[in-house]
């Protein structure tokens, strides 16, 4: 839709109608929305193809698990299947030793980088005041 959408704004089309004169839209403008309808019609057909799978996955695992926490965070108004599943799989799955770990992957907090005692934090330096010394 984002190519569709510029295409025919360029010919003063805002509102999906033949021109503004009335005249047929140029072969080559039509050739062009033509092939751009063709992939759109082929991306929604696979992400339809994508979610199914995804259903009948759920469908068909144990109350117990992974999916049994997609579909339980499924249910959270706002939440979608498929933000359900990336958090299960791609977050929830990983071993966080605290708190502060799950704050640091989620961006919430800092990430210090952590070399035996010594722990500064990662990022862009502060700037050295007189009489200091630069590590």
């Amino acid at each position: 839709m984002n190519r569709i959408k510029p295409t025919l704004v360029r010919l003063g089309i805002r509102t999906f109608k033949p021109t503004p004169e009335g005249i047929p839209l140029p072969p080559n403008t039509l050739a062009e929305l033509q092939r751009d309808m063709a992939r759109l019609s082929l991306v929604v057909s696979q992400i339809k193809e994508i979610e199914d799978a995804r259903q009948k996955r759920l469908e068909q695992q144990h109350e117990t698990g992974p999916y049994a926490m997609v579909r339980l965070l499924a249910r959270i108004v706002g939440v979608g299947v498929e933000t359900a599943d990336m958090l299960v799989h791609e977050v929830l799955s990983r071993p966080m030793r605290d708190r502060r770990a799950v704050a640091r992957y989620a961006g919430l907090t800092g990430s210090p980088d952590e070399s035996g005692a010594q722990r500064c934090e990662q990022g862009s330096p502060e700037p050295a005041t007189p009489g200091s010394v630069a590590a």
